[in-house]
């Protein structure tokens, strides 16, 4: 069985535990990091929508994107990744619902 190890993620300042293998963490930390910068660059670019609009935007942005790291990192993390992002979108809607 593979071992998995809990860190805390932070998407627009919520903070949501997952579970990853320890050699993603570096690049899981990297990337959330890039996805909640994009986030503030929507709000600064489209004011007036809400925080679940800015956080789908990015995300939705960044995993689509061959451009960004998201998009270069699918090939070797994409099942990973969408399970994921899944995941969290799945909490957040939750969150706001």
């Amino acid at each position: 069985m593979e071992q998995l190890i809990p860190i805390n993620i932070v998407v627009s300042d919520r903070s949501y535990r997952i579970k990853i293998r320890p050699e993603e963490e570096e690049e899981v930390r990297r990337i959330m990091k890039e996805v909640n910068e994009k986030i503030v660059d929507f709000k600064t670019s489209y004011a007036g929508k809400d925080q679940q609009d800015y956080i789908a935007m990015a995300l939705i942005m960044y995993a689509t994107h061959p451009g960004t790291s998201g998009g270069k990192a699918q090939a070797v993390t994409a099942p990973f990744l969408h399970e994921k992002l899944e995941k969290l979108e799945e909490i957040i809607n939750q969150a706001l619902g």
